[in-house]
């Protein structure tokens, strides 16, 4: 699998909402749309050009796994974020980057349309936007590789987790295989466009210890004219003795999410080793 991560600070006295995600992704659509569409009437329905539209891909698509994710943390009162672009979408930096410019400098974020002047963009260690400018953006994208492996972890999870099991939406509790399968399902479907909806092995572990608690959060929803929920399950699950190929699922799922709505944030995971 191959992806960039890009991380954008933005020092300002602004404030932002407790959960960002949704208004990243709101308005760096915006943005895209201004960049790649080369339709003159300016909608997606019936458009000739859809089929090759990045933007179409990253939202009006229906039933994919996207190639995109918003990376962020709740309640920091800061405009930070990271963003995940996966596979073939890497080969689309540029207009992805153009995009985030626009979003930033230009259109602006929040209901005030705050715009910001002071903005560093990285990927993998270089500058590639500072003093609204862009330098250099000739980088390769990374490729995931698993040197080592841990037995005994600790996974955060650090926004809301929303897998439904069953037809329901789990609340208050949540299984290893469950994330597990949600990993292995998007990460089948993005690198090899394959529907895989069970693991192939049987994961193996020893011991683990739940503190695990039913996170609400609501959103605005510009399209539906009103609030949405988001809610999951956030906190710690310690794992010992775990098997190779599930830490190998659990690294990737820190690079692509877990569950729904992992495009504005949620379900996001991170993984401590734990040292006896």
């Amino acid at each position: 699998m191959r992806y960039y991560y890009i991380k954008t600070t933005i020092n300002t006295t602004h404030k932002s909402s407790y959960f960002t995600g949704s208004m990243f992704r709101g308005a760096f659509g915006y943005a895209l749309k201004k960049v790649t569409c080369i339709n003159p009437s300016y909608r997606c329905e019936n458009c000739f050009a859809k089929d090759s539209c990045l933007y179409y891909s990253f939202y009006e698509e229906q039933n994919i796994i996207h190639n995109y994710r918003f990376e962020i943390e709740l309640g920091t009162n800061n405009f930070d974020f990271g963003l995940y672009i996966f596979e073939d979408t890497t080969k689309e930096l540029p207009y992805i980057l153009s995009a985030l410019e626009i979003m930033l400098s230009k259109n602006g974020l929040t209901k005030n349309n705050y715009t910001f002047n002071d903005i560093k963009i990285v990927i993998d260690s270089t500058i590639v936007y500072k003093n609204q400018s862009f330098l250099n953006i000739n980088i390769l994208p990374t490729y995931f590789q698993l040197d080592t492996t841990y037995q005994d972890v600790k996974i955060k999870l650090q926004t809301p987790i929303r897998i439904k099991k069953d037809n329901k939406l789990l609340k208050d509790n949540i299984d290893i295989e469950d994330i597990l399968r949600s990993i292995n399902q998007r990460y089948m479907k993005l690198v090899d466009n394959k529907d895989i909806y069970k693991l192939n092995y049987t994961p193996n572990y020893t011991n683990q210890l739940k503190e695990l608690y039913h996170k609400p959060l609501l959103r605005n929803s510009n399209r539906q004219k009103s609030k949405m929920n988001m809610d999951g399950i956030m906190g710690e699950i310690i794992i010992k003795g775990l098997d190779k190929e599930s830490y190998r699922l659990l690294k990737i799922g820190e690079i692509i999410g877990v569950g729904k709505q992992s495009v504005m944030g949620l379900g996001q995971i991170k993984l401590e080793e734990i040292d006896e």
